[in-house]
């Protein structure tokens, strides 16, 4: 930083004596918050290691029941035993290089930092492809990208609790249970659902001693029995002011994530430091009728 001086003064005239100071403190981007492994069902995580891994899952069997008179013959039904198999075939990695002249001289931890950095950043790769995974295995699909119900709280438009409570209606025709639904929206979803015409504004509605909205946390709470969550990682839509939402419960999806790999090797090029890692994964929609998948206007 240059000193302004008064004129004519000469004492010192480059400036070196005023050393640059640089904080030991970096200023990180925001983060993402993960949303998969909540909403999901990770129960056979712990079984897998490498890419290429699979998981057998048996199928629960399917009874038929048959009406019954007294004295009647009951022939009993040969069991299937079907199976899905969960394959570790995605993967996602990264590799930076810190220079031993630089690590010596730095002020701050690159390595580190960036590994932290990388690790984040597998996360929320890991986030877009399994939400995208599960719009498109959804089993249920209201509306298309361009057409679709205007959530708002003008004429003709909808509350967004009545969507929530549609969501709702769909999944109870399905037989889903109540218990572990989840739905996720994205950031303009619940601008809509926190203005003050929106009925989440009533606590009588939430069930809360006072409203969410008061501290910001519409999503964290339940809403028409849905654990709500909000994500920037949906597939963007090809039509302006079109955006998706997405409801289910956790059996739906079976994902299973592993950092494969962390290490660090040197640089045959040159004196640095090589720092990778690698994260695989698998997802797979188990119960297509537990997903449902809807594209909203918000304008």
């Amino acid at each position: 930083m240059a000193f302004s001086s008064a004129g004519g003064y000469a004492n010192l005239p480059n400036g070196n004596w005023a050393p640059a100071i640089y904080s030991q403190k970096v200023l990180k981007f925001f983060r993402t918050a993960s949303v998969v492994e909540d909403i999901t069902n990770t129960d056979y995580a712990g079984e897998i290691e490498n890419f290429g891994d699979t998981v057998k899952i048996i199928k629960e069997p399917t009874i038929t029941v048959s009406s019954y008179t007294r004295g009647s013959v009951l022939s009993p039904q040969d069991l299937q035993d079907d199976q899905l198999t969960l394959v570790v075939d995605q993967g996602n990695a990264f590799a930076f290089k810190v220079d031993d002249i630089e690590e010596r001289q730095s002020h701050v931890n690159w390595e580190s930092l960036a590994t932290s950095s990388g690790a984040y950043a597998l996360k929320n790769e890991f986030d877009t492809n399994v939400i995208a995974a599960m719009v498109s295995g959804a089993g249920t699909t209201v509306g298309s990208d361009g057409s679709g119900q205007d959530v708002g709280f003008a004429s003709g438009e909808v509350d967004p609790v009545n969507i929530l409570a549609n969501h709702a209606r769909r999944l109870n025709s399905n037989d889903v249970p109540e218990e572990n639904r989840w739905f996720l929206a994205p950031p303009q979803f619940w601008e809509q659902a926190g203005q003050t015409s929106s009925k989440l504004m009533d606590a009588s509605v939430t069930g809360d001693g006072a409203s969410p909205l008061r501290n910001g946390r519409i999503h964290a709470g339940k809403i028409q029995g849905f654990s709500c969550y909000m994500t920037n990682n949906f597939a963007a839509s090809s039509t302006s002011n079109y955006y998706k939402v997405l409801s289910g419960h956790m059996s739906a999806v079976a994902t299973a994530s592993h950092i494969a790999k962390t290490e660090v090797v040197r640089d045959p090029d040159s004196f640095a430091d090589i720092v990778r890692g690698l994260h695989v994964f698998g997802r797979k929609v188990i119960r297509s009728k537990g997903l449902l998948v809807e594209h909203i206007l918000i304008d």
